[in-house]
Protein backbone atom coordinates (compact mmCIF):
# COMPACT_ATOMS: atom_id res chain seq x y z
CA UNK A 1 0.00 0.00 0.00
CA UNK A 2 1.33 3.45 -0.91
CA UNK A 3 1.73 5.88 1.93
CA UNK A 4 -0.36 9.03 1.54
CA UNK A 5 1.39 12.35 0.90
CA UNK A 6 2.34 14.40 3.94
CA UNK A 7 -0.01 17.19 4.93
CA UNK A 8 -0.75 19.12 8.10
CA UNK A 9 -3.49 17.51 10.17
CA UNK A 10 -6.17 20.19 10.81
CA UNK A 11 -7.97 18.67 13.81
CA UNK A 12 -7.05 17.51 17.31
CA UNK A 13 -7.51 13.89 16.22
CA UNK A 14 -4.39 12.63 14.46
CA UNK A 15 -4.78 9.22 12.86
CA UNK A 16 -1.39 8.40 11.43
CA UNK A 17 -1.57 5.93 8.54
CA UNK A 18 1.84 4.28 9.09
CA UNK A 19 4.76 4.35 11.50
CA UNK A 20 6.99 6.09 8.93
CA UNK A 21 6.42 8.47 6.03
CA UNK A 22 8.14 8.80 2.68
CA UNK A 23 10.76 11.52 3.20
CA UNK A 24 11.66 14.16 0.64
CA UNK A 25 14.99 12.45 -0.04
CA UNK A 26 13.28 9.18 -0.94
CA UNK A 27 13.94 7.37 2.33
CA UNK A 28 11.02 5.37 3.70
CA UNK A 29 11.96 5.14 7.35
CA UNK A 30 12.72 7.48 10.24
CA UNK A 31 14.43 5.89 13.21
CA UNK A 32 14.40 2.09 13.39
CA UNK A 33 11.44 -0.23 12.90
CA UNK A 34 13.10 -2.65 15.30
CA UNK A 35 13.19 -0.19 18.21
CA UNK A 36 10.51 -0.97 20.79
CA UNK A 37 8.33 2.01 21.59
CA UNK A 38 9.46 4.17 18.67
CA UNK A 39 7.52 7.39 18.12
CA UNK A 40 5.57 7.56 14.84
CA UNK A 41 7.52 9.97 12.65
CA UNK A 42 4.21 11.44 11.45
CA UNK A 43 3.68 12.92 14.92
CA UNK A 44 7.06 14.65 15.04
CA UNK A 45 6.64 15.92 11.46
CA UNK A 46 3.29 17.51 12.36
CA UNK A 47 4.76 19.31 15.37
CA UNK A 48 7.85 20.58 13.56
CA UNK A 49 5.81 21.84 10.61
CA UNK A 50 3.59 23.91 12.89
CA UNK A 51 5.98 25.12 15.58
CA UNK A 52 9.46 25.37 14.03
CA UNK A 53 11.21 26.94 11.05
CA UNK A 54 14.15 25.87 8.91
CA UNK A 55 17.37 26.13 10.88
CA UNK A 56 15.69 25.90 14.30
CA UNK A 57 17.35 23.81 16.98
CA UNK A 58 15.15 20.85 17.94
CA UNK A 59 16.11 18.84 21.03
CA UNK A 60 14.97 15.34 21.94
CA UNK A 61 16.31 14.32 25.37
CA UNK A 62 14.96 10.74 25.04
CA UNK A 63 15.87 10.19 21.43
CA UNK A 64 15.54 6.40 21.21
CA UNK A 65 16.48 5.22 17.72
CA UNK A 66 16.71 8.76 16.36
CA UNK A 67 13.32 9.33 14.73
CA UNK A 68 13.37 13.01 15.69
CA UNK A 69 16.82 13.47 14.12
CA UNK A 70 15.68 11.96 10.83
CA UNK A 71 12.60 14.19 10.69
CA UNK A 72 14.79 17.20 11.45
CA UNK A 73 17.09 16.31 8.56
CA UNK A 74 14.11 16.00 6.24
CA UNK A 75 12.75 19.40 7.32
CA UNK A 76 16.13 21.15 7.50
CA UNK A 77 16.10 21.65 11.26
CA UNK A 78 19.09 21.21 13.55
CA UNK A 79 18.33 18.04 15.47
CA UNK A 80 20.09 17.28 18.75
CA UNK A 81 19.39 13.96 20.46
CA UNK A 82 20.32 12.51 23.83
CA UNK A 83 19.59 9.14 25.39
CA UNK A 84 20.87 6.92 28.20
CA UNK A 85 21.15 4.11 25.65
CA UNK A 86 22.23 5.73 22.34
CA UNK A 87 21.34 3.66 19.29
CA UNK A 88 23.51 5.54 16.80
CA UNK A 89 26.51 7.86 16.66
CA UNK A 90 24.47 11.05 16.22
CA UNK A 91 22.84 10.54 19.63
CA UNK A 92 24.86 11.62 22.67
CA UNK A 93 24.68 9.72 25.92
CA UNK A 94 22.97 11.82 28.56
CA UNK A 95 20.21 11.66 31.16
CA UNK A 96 17.08 13.68 30.34
CA UNK A 97 17.10 14.85 33.95
CA UNK A 98 20.37 16.66 33.24
CA UNK A 99 20.39 17.82 29.62
CA UNK A 100 23.93 18.97 28.65
CA UNK A 101 22.84 22.20 26.97
CA UNK A 102 22.96 25.86 27.92
CA UNK A 103 19.92 27.65 29.29
CA UNK A 104 17.48 28.96 26.68
CA UNK A 105 19.26 27.30 23.76
CA UNK A 106 16.51 25.20 22.14
CA UNK A 107 13.81 26.40 19.73
CA UNK A 108 11.68 23.29 20.26
CA UNK A 109 11.82 20.24 22.51
CA UNK A 110 10.11 16.93 21.80
CA UNK A 111 10.01 14.11 24.33
CA UNK A 112 8.42 10.66 24.29
CA UNK A 113 9.09 9.30 27.81
CA UNK A 114 8.60 5.77 29.14
CA UNK A 115 5.04 4.98 30.16
CA UNK A 116 6.02 3.19 33.38
CA UNK A 117 7.76 -0.20 33.03
CA UNK A 118 6.11 -1.81 30.00
CA UNK A 119 9.20 -1.66 27.78
CA UNK A 120 12.73 -2.62 28.80
CA UNK A 121 14.72 0.11 27.09
CA UNK A 122 18.15 -0.68 28.51
CA UNK A 123 20.15 -2.30 31.30
CA UNK A 124 21.03 1.10 32.75
CA UNK A 125 19.71 1.24 36.34
CA UNK A 126 19.14 4.99 35.92
CA UNK A 127 16.62 4.45 33.12
CA UNK A 128 13.28 6.06 33.97
CA UNK A 129 11.64 3.12 32.22
CA UNK A 130 12.59 1.00 35.22
CA UNK A 131 10.44 3.12 37.55
CA UNK A 132 6.93 1.80 38.12
CA UNK A 133 4.15 4.39 37.87
CA UNK A 134 2.03 2.15 40.10
CA UNK A 135 4.68 0.56 42.29
CA UNK A 136 4.85 0.14 46.04
CA UNK A 137 5.68 3.86 46.32
CA UNK A 138 2.52 4.72 44.31
CA UNK A 139 4.69 5.91 41.46
CA UNK A 140 6.51 8.60 43.45
CA UNK A 141 9.95 7.78 42.01
CA UNK A 142 8.63 7.74 38.43
CA UNK A 143 6.83 11.05 38.76
CA UNK A 144 9.74 12.67 40.62
CA UNK A 145 12.02 11.68 37.74
CA UNK A 146 9.62 13.08 35.16
CA UNK A 147 9.30 16.30 37.14
CA UNK A 148 13.07 16.74 36.74
CA UNK A 149 12.84 16.04 33.00
CA UNK A 150 10.13 18.67 32.57
CA UNK A 151 12.14 21.20 34.60
CA UNK A 152 15.16 20.58 32.36
CA UNK A 153 13.05 21.10 29.24
CA UNK A 154 11.93 24.42 30.70
CA UNK A 155 15.54 25.38 31.39
CA UNK A 156 16.85 24.74 27.87
CA UNK A 157 13.83 26.05 25.94
CA UNK A 158 13.86 29.62 24.63
CA UNK A 159 10.98 31.75 25.99
CA UNK A 160 7.92 31.94 23.73
CA UNK A 161 8.92 28.73 21.99
CA UNK A 162 7.16 25.37 22.06
CA UNK A 163 7.54 21.80 23.26
CA UNK A 164 5.63 18.58 22.65
CA UNK A 165 5.25 15.57 24.94
CA UNK A 166 3.91 12.30 23.55
CA UNK A 167 2.60 9.88 26.16
CA UNK A 168 -0.03 7.30 27.00
CA UNK A 169 -1.82 6.29 30.15
CA UNK A 170 -1.27 2.73 31.29
CA UNK A 171 -3.11 -0.20 32.81
CA UNK A 172 -1.79 -3.36 34.42
CA UNK A 173 -3.68 -6.55 35.15
CA UNK A 174 -4.04 -7.42 38.82
CA UNK A 175 -2.20 -10.46 40.11
CA UNK A 176 -4.53 -12.39 42.35
CA UNK A 177 -7.31 -14.90 42.70
CA UNK A 178 -10.38 -12.84 41.88
CA UNK A 179 -11.77 -14.48 38.75
CA UNK A 180 -14.89 -14.24 36.65
CA UNK A 181 -17.07 -17.14 35.53
CA UNK A 182 -14.66 -17.98 32.68
CA UNK A 183 -11.73 -18.30 35.08
CA UNK A 184 -9.98 -15.06 33.94
CA UNK A 185 -8.41 -12.85 36.61
CA UNK A 186 -10.47 -9.67 37.00
CA UNK A 187 -9.40 -6.10 37.70
CA UNK A 188 -6.18 -4.15 37.51
CA UNK A 189 -4.45 -0.82 38.11
CA UNK A 190 -5.05 2.24 35.95
CA UNK A 191 -2.16 4.75 35.73
CA UNK A 192 -3.28 8.21 34.51
CA UNK A 193 0.23 9.12 33.39
CA UNK A 194 -0.94 11.64 30.82
CA UNK A 195 -2.94 13.73 33.30
CA UNK A 196 -0.16 13.62 35.88
CA UNK A 197 2.48 14.85 33.43
CA UNK A 198 0.17 17.50 32.01
CA UNK A 199 -0.31 18.86 35.53
CA UNK A 200 3.46 19.03 36.02
CA UNK A 201 3.96 20.84 32.72
CA UNK A 202 1.36 23.44 33.70
CA UNK A 203 3.79 24.52 36.44
CA UNK A 204 6.27 25.60 33.74
CA UNK A 205 4.38 26.14 30.49
CA UNK A 206 1.18 27.51 29.03
CA UNK A 207 -0.97 24.85 27.35
CA UNK A 208 -1.48 25.28 23.63
CA UNK A 209 -3.57 22.20 22.86
CA UNK A 210 -4.08 18.50 23.52
CA UNK A 211 -3.97 16.12 20.58
CA UNK A 212 -5.44 12.63 20.55
CA UNK A 213 -3.16 10.43 18.45
CA UNK A 214 -4.87 7.25 17.25
CA UNK A 215 -2.47 4.41 16.71
CA UNK A 216 -4.31 3.05 13.68
CA UNK A 217 -3.25 -0.38 14.90
CA UNK A 218 -6.09 -2.80 14.36
CA UNK A 219 -4.07 -5.61 15.95
CA UNK A 220 -5.23 -4.49 19.41
CA UNK A 221 -8.74 -5.51 18.41
CA UNK A 222 -7.83 -9.00 17.33
CA UNK A 223 -7.46 -12.38 18.96
CA UNK A 224 -6.61 -12.84 22.61
CA UNK A 225 -6.19 -9.11 23.39
CA UNK A 226 -9.74 -8.30 22.38
CA UNK A 227 -11.09 -11.42 24.05
CA UNK A 228 -9.33 -10.65 27.34
CA UNK A 229 -10.47 -7.00 27.31
CA UNK A 230 -14.09 -8.05 26.92
CA UNK A 231 -14.07 -10.97 29.33
CA UNK A 232 -12.06 -9.21 32.05
CA UNK A 233 -13.76 -5.83 31.65
CA UNK A 234 -10.81 -3.53 30.85
CA UNK A 235 -9.88 -1.26 27.95
CA UNK A 236 -7.03 -1.64 25.48
CA UNK A 237 -4.99 1.52 25.00
CA UNK A 238 -6.29 2.99 21.73
CA UNK A 239 -4.67 6.41 21.68
CA UNK A 240 -1.79 8.54 22.93
CA UNK A 241 -1.78 12.13 24.10
CA UNK A 242 0.35 14.74 22.39
CA UNK A 243 0.55 17.71 24.75
CA UNK A 244 1.65 20.96 23.08
CA UNK A 245 2.96 23.62 25.45
CA UNK A 246 4.51 27.08 25.16
CA UNK A 247 7.13 28.59 27.43
CA UNK A 248 6.03 32.03 28.72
Amino acid sequence: MRRPPLSVFPTTLWEYPSQHYNASDGSKMQGSKHYAGATPSWVIWQLLQRYTREGDRVVDPMCGSGTTLDVCTDLKREGIGFDLNPQRDEISRADARDIPLEDKSADFVFVDPPYSTHIDYSDDPDCIGKLDAAGEDNGQAYYAAMRKVIAEIDRVLIPRRYMGLYVSDSWRKRKGKKKNKTGAVMGGTFMPIGFELFSMMREHFDPVDIICVARKNDKVGRGNWRKSAVEENFFLRGFNYCFIMKKP
